[in-house]
């Protein structure tokens, strides 16, 4: 149970990780793991023991029955700590993890660019913390047009990332996403499609571009859930297909083991 006074509950200090669960393997856990403890040191929070991440995750998914396919969520929070910002001493963090049965993604996506920003300028930008409000908004906007998901600009208007994946587009001479100094988490599968770019000798680049850039382009989303996804269409205008997202599709590992 979560107490009223967890600092995760009360002011989202704390950090979170989805993972793939898959014909009883885990997509990519220790680069989860790995993200996780990064996400730890910034927030001023100890580094979660791996071995009870994984018996969190494993009493999680027997209670949802081990599904065949799910999303685990893994949950690390600074703990109980009274009223007030100031973190008390020494933290109690806690462990907390849930699985939920999961359909697997199909179909290419249709993508809304969302009026709410992502804020580049703060450092959770670049972190999965709890306080995921703003992509709650995004991507209430986006259903509300009638679209999958929301395409989120950051205070500059460039192009920063979706709800709750990573932005790529293929250029001219290869494939573009924006860079991290756009405010954009650093996402396993991000990081997977970057290296098999290279592996397939695509011209790769994190780059810092305006909403103009993924006009009449072809435009694919990633996480550890969906993997390499199409988008169909952005803001009701249909994108060209390329055979590059097809390729890399196949080709990018959802790193189950």
């Amino acid at each position: 149970m979560i107490e009223p006074d967890d600092r995760g509950f009360a002011f989202g200090h704390g950090l979170f990780e989805t993972v793939l669960w898959e014909g009883h393997r885990l997509g990519h856990w220790e680069a989860h793991l790995a993200r996780l403890s990064r996400g730890a040191a910034v927030l001023g929070l100890p580094t979660p023991d791996a071995v009870d991440c994984r018996r969190a995750v494993e009493a999680a998914l027997e209670r949802a029955n081990f599904p065949a396919r799910a999303a685990v969520r893994v949950n690390w929070t600074a703990g109980r700590g009274g009223r007030g910002l100031d973190m008390p001493q020494p933290l109690a963090p806690q462990l907390t993890a849930s699985a939920a049965a999961l359909e697997p993604a199909t179909g290419p996506l249709r993508l809304k660019t969302a009026a709410t920003r992502r804020n580049d300028l703060s450092p959770a930008s670049r972190l999965k913390t709890l306080s995921y409000l703003d992509n709650v908004l995004a991507r209430g906007e986006a259903r509300a047009a009638g679209a999958d998901e929301a395409l989120m600009l950051n205070t500059r208007g460039e192009v920063a990332c979706a709800a709750a994946a990573n932005v790529f587009w293929v250029h001219a001479d290869g494939v573009r996403t924006p860079a991290l100094v756009c405010g954009v988490l650093d996402g396993i599968m991000r990081a997977e499609v970057l290296a098999a770019c290279k592996r397939m000798d695509i011209p790769v680049r994190e780059a810092r571009a305006g909403i103009g850039a993924l006009r009449a382009t072809p435009v694919f989303l990633t996480n550890s859930l969906i993997g390499v996804r199409e988008v169909d269409r952005l803001d009701g205008a249909r994108l060209p297909r390329s055979p590059i997202v097809a390729a890399l599709a196949r080709n990018v590992s959802l790193g189950l083991r």
